[in-house]
């Protein structure tokens, strides 16, 4: 290469950089003042960096075969800007194609009113809606995750004000290490943000949140009202109560109105978003968010059940260790849980298979499962073994699957990816429920074998969100449709 070549090609993304750089503030803008939430592809630009913009940029050749030109991006953008927009998920890079690739012959304004404008319509009407409280009871891996997105989506279109955590006293510095478990994490990276402990208050500010810590060992002992809480969602995440009258003790807290299970729950609503989102009434106090792998599984088997038909299958989950296992040889009540989970792959049971009849009662008694906890700290994987109605291959069953995880209502669930040296810990931060790992695809005749990439902590967590956001009137639409 000569000197020249190089220097053009540095210009080039020099170039590039500095589009990426000035679309930076406007998406800022767009999300703090009005709500609206900007994506390529599937992937939020909410406080990414520009390096970040440009790859997502890149990204796209997955699903076009070719770049996305930041270009054709940035004249899109500029043009939302420009129109009177409220809280509302667009897809920046989705637009961006389809204005590319248009022969109507519309200018760029007249094709973004087409694309957007009932959709807008819909969100102007709901737009007007009060913050809704929202108190974390329990302050473990889900708790803290989820405290990180309602932190992060902090802006007008957060109808949702993280309010308070509840907790069991740990011991005189319990305010701060609980900050500090806040600030940094092992596996997700430190904290984006700010975090301030007021000691004399009990409270931690977090970018600009004001969130109450609240010692009690039982919702009895708590009345949210005196803190100025009012009508909260509370979301139980302690895992300690399934059922509901277990969970029916939260509204004995004076100020609680809603709670939502971060576990499958025994006798009430189990609700995977995308799947039978549509079952969460208004009326309904209780819900269950199910688990992580009943939410990384079911769309994708939603999905390949509606279009080929499951006669049966089983499901293997690869899972990372939890804190139910021992770091050592220990007493155990279950089953090989008792074994170092560093050191060991722990063969156990799984409820999950089971549970997705829950989310999909079509398939209820055709799936079994099996899972097998493996020496890693995040990120897990299931393998889907099916036997199906109609005859596929591997190049159909993928196409099929890319264009779900692309337009279909279930697109915020199920990513796709064509890497060949994807491993678990490129996962980690994963915002949707599952990524497919099409090279690993395996289709012959009427079977196939799928293999799910999920954040058992993230990309759950995420899905708590979407459900917490639909339990508050929250149902803004994603566009373009």
């Amino acid at each position: 290469m000569s000197v020249e070549q190089h220097d053009q090609y540095l210009a080039e993304w020099e170039s590039r950089q500095e589009i990426a750089e000035s679309m930076i503030p406007i998406i800022g803008k767009m999300y703090r003042a009005n709500g609206v939430v900007l994506k390529i592809y599937g992937r939020t630009l909410i406080n990414a960096s520009p390096v970040t913009l440009l790859k997502l940029h890149r990204y796209v050749r997955q699903f076009e075969k070719v770049e996305l030109s930041i270009h054709d991006s940035f004249k899109v953008l500029t043009a939302l800007e420009k129109m009177k927009l409220g809280p509302v998920r667009i897809d920046l890079g989705l637009l961006a194609v389809q204005f590319k690739n248009d022969t109507s012959g519309l200018g760029i304004e007249d094709f973004l009113a087409d694309k957007l404008g009932e959709g807008i319509r819909q969100v102007h009407e709901q737009s007007t809606s009060e913050p809704r409280d929202v108190v974390l009871y329990g302050f473990g891996r889900i708790g803290r995750l989820l405290a990180r997105l309602l932190i992060e989506r902090t802006g007008s279109g957060n109808k949702m004000r993280l309010r308070a955590i509840v907790v069991r006293k740990g011991g005189d510095n319990d305010l701060q290490k609980r900050a500090s478990l806040l600030r940094r994490d092992s596996v997700h990276g430190s904290f984006k943000g700010t975090i301030k402990v007021n000691e004399k208050n009990n409270t931690i500010m977090a970018n600009g949140n004001l969130i109450q810590v609240i010692y009690a060992s039982h919702p009895k002992e708590i009345d949210y009202a005196q803190y100025g809480i009012n009508d909260a969602l509370i979301v139980d995440n302690t895992g300690i109560r399934r059922d509901e009258a277990e969970l029916s003790e939260h509204f004995l807290s004076k100020g609680a109105s809603k709670v939502l299970l971060t576990a499958p729950g025994k006798d009430v609503k189990n609700i995977v978003f995308g799947v039978n989102t549509t079952d969460i009434k208004p009326e309904d106090k209780i819900i269950s968010a199910a688990s992580c792998t009943t939410n990384a599984i079911t769309p994708t088997l939603k999905a390949i059940n509606d279009e080929l038909g499951i006669i049966k299958g089983h499901v293997e989950t690869v899972h990372s260790y939890t804190n139910d296992q021992n770091l050592i040889d220990n007493y155990h009540k279950g089953e090989r849980r008792g074994r170092a989970a560093a050191l060991n792959m722990v063969l156990t049971e799984t409820g999950a298979a089971k549970a997705v009849s829950k989310a999909l009662p079509e398939l209820e008694g055709k799936l079994t499962g099996n899972a097998i906890r493996v020496p890693t700290p995040n990120v897990s994987m299931a393998i889907l073994n099916l036997n199906l109605e109609k005859e596929t291959d591997k190049r159909t069953l993928n196409n099929f699957l890319r264009e779900t995880a692309l337009h279909s209502p279930m697109r915020e669930q199920i990513d796709f990816t064509t890497s060949t040296e994807v491993v678990s810990t490129d996962l980690v931060g994963a915002r949707k429920a599952c990524t497919i790992d099409s090279k690993a695809t395996i289709a012959t005749g009427d079977s196939c074998v799928l293999y799910l990439w999920y954040d058992n902590e993230f990309g759950y967590s995420c899905q708590v969100v979407r459900i917490m956001q639909k339990m508050v009137g929250l149902d803004f639409p994603s566009l373009p449709h």
